[in-house]
């Protein structure tokens, strides 16, 4: 896996993310939901949730470093934001 770089903010990330799909597993099976219709005006789950909130946050991201710069942190402040409202109204 050296051809990877794997480097600590990279294994973090995907432990994040992989903690993340096993939490909305639990969940699923704890306390299944119905799908719910929010501002797009299309029916969604948590998962669908998390799925537009992780898509928006990507690019969240790309346009910070594109806009912006380095100053990653501020950009996951902005981007938890983004998943509040997402969970909340979408």
């Amino acid at each position: 896996m050296d051809w990877m770089a794997w480097t600590l903010p990279t294994a973090i990330f995907f432990g994040v993310i992989a903690c993340l799909l096993v939490t909305f597993t639990v969940l699923a099976i704890k306390f299944p939901e119905t799908p719910r219709v929010g501002v797009l005006r299309i029916e969604t789950t948590r998962g669908d949730r998390l799925f537009i909130t992780l898509l928006g946050s990507a690019f969240i991201n790309l346009a910070w470093l594109g806009f912006v710069g380095t100053d990653q942190p501020y950009a996951m402040i902005v981007c938890a934001i983004y998943a509040a409202a997402v969970f909340r109204w979408v």
